[in-house]
């Protein structure tokens, strides 16, 4: 039985992807900051998914500590680690600051781009040791918004910058993209693939953001209308653990579709690769 850690389990596309994985006969890690909510949901990925090969780790991925734990408690129970996922990201839109972590790092930042470096560092050792190993990275539709962003390679938290929790998001999954590319180089000889995922618009819970205005909700209430589901969502997810078909496709980008695209040409760039990669390692 393969296995597969997806980090952000307990709830929207997550779930559904891990529900999805396991009915496919896979072992599941789910990977969830607050053990009640894991818990929850580990519950009912076991219904759903009609197996009972599915378990509960703790992870803040803003947290390298948590990370590391995480690891640890992996590690301490299965010696080959098939496919990662990851899926957890940051990004309340109610947010007008940036905030810390307990790291020191603004949040964004942390969970959504160094958070899944460090964890996919650490649990190289065992997806080496997997026949086929895949490393799926997540980012964003929304990142066409922005087409001439870049990592800001000065003030990536945004200390002395305007705070915008968009732009920190995207930046974040701009980072995330680089990331996939240099790890489908390095990683290519030990026979695992890194691909990544462009999210599309998907309905979301709006009452997970009590904060946000009325005139916000009445904006995502619109944009629901021209969203799919994330049970549809995670289906990309399925395909890119479990189809044979790939399993020499790596370095790639793909939609809701299973359609390879491109990123931007900025994110694409070796030298933009290097110096994204060069001060992700500064953190490290």
């Amino acid at each position: 039985m393969k296995t597969c850690f997806i980090t952000g389990a307990n709830s929207g596309i997550g779930i559904q992807a891990a529900i999805q994985i396991a009915a496919k006969g896979y072992h599941v890690i789910i990977g969830c900051r607050s053990l009640d909510r894991g818990e929850k949901a580990l519950i009912e990925i076991k219904k759903e998914s009609k197996s009972d090969a599915v378990e509960l780790v703790q992870i803040d991925m803003s947290s390298k500590a948590s990370v590391l734990k995480a690891v640890d408690a992996i590690k301490a129970k299965h010696e080959v680690l098939d496919v990662l996922i990851h899926n957890a990201a940051a990004f309340d839109i109610s947010q007008k600051k940036p905030l810390q972590s307990a790291d020191g790092i603004e949040t964004i930042w942390a969970t959504n781009h160094l958070g899944p470096v460090i964890l996919t560092a650490n649990l190289l050792p065992i997806i080496q040791k997997s026949e086929q190993g895949r490393v799926i990275t997540i980012a964003s539709k929304g990142l066409l918004i922005y087409p001439n962003l870049k990592v800001d390679l000065k003030d990536p938290e945004f200390n002395y910058r305007k705070f915008s929790v968009a732009k920190a998001y995207y930046q974040s999954k701009l980072a995330q993209i680089m990331f996939t590319y240099r790890l489908a180089e390095k990683q290519n000889e030990n026979n695992i693939t890194a691909n990544c995922i462009r999210v599309t618009n998907v309905k979301i819970d709006i009452d997970r953001y009590p904060n946000v205005s009325a005139f916000m909700k009445w904006v995502y209430k619109h944009k629901s209308k021209f969203s799919i589901s994330p049970t549809e969502m995670a289906e990309t997810y399925t395909f890119l653990v479990t189809d044979p078909d790939l399993s020499a496709v790596t370095g790639k980008y793909f939609n809701e579709k299973n359609e390879i695209i491109s990123s931007s040409k900025y994110s694409m760039n070796e030298d933009n690769i290097d110096n994204v990669m060069k001060l992700t390692h500064k953190y490290l």
